[in-house]
């Protein structure tokens, strides 16, 4: 999943350059870092919006491109690449833009791992991916990825597993992002993090799909019209249209390191920090400082003096100060400046 903006890395994350193409704190950007996690694969393909198909058919040509015809949050997306997965293991290669298409046998049903390609994720990936795909065929349910919390976090979704099926467990219920009072009971009671990392078949998401807010849009995919059900449905997550919604969902435990790397503070965890607590990308010093994030990007120079608990970033022409944590309000820099059409 390679669709979106990434509005609270802003300015290092613009209209013209999503966050799924920079590379924070690595060699290779977060989108390639992601294919290659998925490596194990019979068949690997992005999905993503016109305005961005080119360049990642640049980033990494031995994906295929599945071009989504409007960009309108999760739910669409994945139920659109659902669909034309089915399609193209079923029967010819729709003529939507993709490419990429592998050798491999296009006959019969398969799982799909839905992996969004700007998270950071450490060793252990492809175990669990694994235990997630037999989990999607025994259920013929959907499944999600639940990260352990390290923290009291109030910028994920939590999962409240149910009853234990050994190598996974049903959902018992879906939170919303909580406040820290919420959240610090959450993780008490043994709660996971939803990490946007699903798994099923196609079938298995089409199905419930057909009993949620995406039902015009999968009607009229079957009628062969995309557009019109991109026009048929609003912008909704795949966690509201249907995880929320659906009485077959389960969840298995990620066992690896995981960050989505949504918001500047998330910096400090993805990089390495200096005997003061400061996390330094790019361009950029700390002197007298702590605790801070700073970054010098695109040609830019950040110094950061005497300052605690402060986000400094820069690229290019634009700069965002801000307090650590309040890094969530970078999202309404960004609403401002669409508004002056500026983004």
């Amino acid at each position: 999943m390679a669709g979106g903006t990434g509005t609270r890395l802003y300015p290092a994350s613009r209209a013209d350059r999503p966050k799924q193409f920079l590379a924070l704190g690595g060699s290779e950007s977060l989108l390639a870092r992601t294919v290659e996690r998925v490596g194990f694969a019979d068949e690997v393909y992005v999905s993503t919006t016109a305005e961005h198909a080119d360049r990642v058919r640049e980033a990494v040509p031995g994906a295929g491109v599945i071009v989504e015809p409007d960009a309108k949050d999760t739910g669409p997306a994945l139920a659109y690449a659902a669909h034309r997965v089915r399609e193209q293991r079923n029967g010819p290669a729709p003529e939507t833009g993709e490419q990429g298409e592998t050798t491999a046998d296009r006959d019969g049903d398969c799982v799909v791992l839905c992996v969004p390609s700007d998270h950071v994720v450490g060793d252990g990936f492809a175990g669990a991916a694994r235990t997630a795909a037999r989990a999607a065929v025994e259920t013929e349910g959907l499944v999600a990825f639940g990260v352990e919390p390290t923290r009291p976090a109030t910028g994920y979704g939590y999962i409240e597993p149910g009853e234990s099926r050994g190598e996974y467990a049903e959902i018992a219920r879906f939170r919303e992002k909580p406040d820290a009072e919420t959240a610090e009971r959450l993780v008490a009671a043994g709660c996971y993090w939803n990490a946007g990392l699903f798994a099923w078949t196609p079938e298995a998401l089409l199905r419930a799909a057909r009993d949620s807010p995406l039902a015009p849009l999968v009607e009229a995919l079957d009628d062969g019209d995309p557009e019109r059900g991109f026009r048929a449905v609003e912008p909704v997550s795949v966690d509201y249209a249907v995880m929320e919604r659906t009485d077959d969902a389960y969840v298995v435990a990620a066992d690896f390191e995981w960050d989505d790397v949504g918001s500047w503070d998330a910096i400090e965890r993805v990089v390495e920090t200096d005997a003061d607590g400061n996390a330094v990308l790019g361009d950029a010093l700390t002197i007298d400082a702590e605790e801070t994030v700073v970054a010098g990007l695109d040609g830019a120079h950040v110094s950061a003096v005497g300052v605690e608990g402060l986000v400094v970033a820069a690229a290019g022409d634009r700069v965002v100060v801000v307090p650590k944590d309040d890094a969530q309000r970078v999202r309404e820099v960004v609403a401002a400046l669409r508004e002056q059409g500026r983004f």
